[in-house]
């Protein structure tokens, strides 16, 4: 197997990932598969989880994937016990279901007169189930997972929870008020599990993506024929490395974060990785 870039060795370590079909979460569980961590991948379509499943032992890795619905607390218990089972405790759980809904999106990035008579869909106009979805996606389905899996890591010394938090929770962006919200609750309740969990051996942090293209936001970012929209040239043009993000660029922060070592010392933060998105003012 490929070698993990910090030397973080997490041999023996169980590592459970929420989200784990999709293409950041996925980069996740093999780069901590390579550290030496027996990988569960989560992810309500079990087929997307197994075929990376597939592909880490393919590379000699140790690793199975669980259907589980971050939302269902029940499933949650019951995939908690199962990967004990098949793996043993958890002592790394990292948090990356998520996403938005186009139900909590407006059309436009500004309201304008008028708005809320035309054939657009304006603020006036979100639905409240999109909302709550997307609330409910984000920051219960970052709640939930911990309940189950934490319980298998108190008093257990050298334990890690990472949440994935957004740049939105910083500045808000245009168009997703409910997933900038909904984010910015995450990397709030990160710093509150840190705190609860300070004195039983659980560091928890975050991982603050910029812009990565993944196919939750392919719509936004590029047109029907592949094209960049008007969206993906406002954020180049606010990125000062002018690019999106390879999901392999996050692997470095994670493994520091998961280097009880490097980082023992480390609880509560929450790291933007956004090639200079937060530092740029336009000017």
């Amino acid at each position: 197997m490929e070698k993990n870039v910090l030397n973080t060795d997490l041999t023996g370590k169980v590592a459970v990932i929420t989200g784990a079909g999709g293409v950041l979460c996925s980069s996740f569980a093999k780069v901590v598969a390579r550290a030496g961590a027996k990988v569960a991948l989560l992810d309500r379509n079990l087929e997307s989880a197994s075929k990376f499943a597939d592909e880490i032992m393919a590379e000699g890795g140790i690793a199975k994937a669980y259907q589980c619905d971050v939302l269902n607390k029940e499933i949650c218990y019951e995939v908690a016990d199962l990967v004990k089972k098949d793996f043993g405790n958890c002592d790394i759980l990292i948090n990356g279901a998520g996403g938005n809904n186009p139900k909590a999106t407006t059309d436009k990035e500004y309201y304008e007169i008028g708005d809320i008579d035309a054939d657009t869909k304006s603020f006036f106009d979100l639905e409240s189930s999109g909302i709550e979805f997307v609330f409910h996606l984000n920051f219960l389905g970052t709640l939930i997972p911990t309940q189950a899996f934490a319980r298998q890591m108190v008093d257990r010394e050298g334990c890690s929870i990472i949440n994935i938090s957004s740049m939105n929770a910083y500045t808000p962006l245009t168009k997703i008020p409910a997933y900038s919200g909904a984010k910015a609750a995450v990397t709030n309740f990160t710093q509150w599990l840190a705190v609860h969990f300070c004195k039983v051996g659980i560091r928890v942090n975050a991982i603050a993506p910029g812009f990565f293209s993944t196919k939750q936001n392919a719509a936004l970012l590029f047109d029907s024929d592949g094209n960049p929209t008007p969206r993906t040239g406002k954020i180049l043009a606010a990125t000062p490395m002018g690019r999106f993000g390879e999901s392999e660029e996050l692997n470095g922060t994670l493994l520091f974060l998961l280097n009880n070592e490097a980082a023992s010392f480390i609880t509560g933060v929450c790291i933007p990785i956004d090639g200079g998105f937060s530092a740029y003012s336009g000017v």
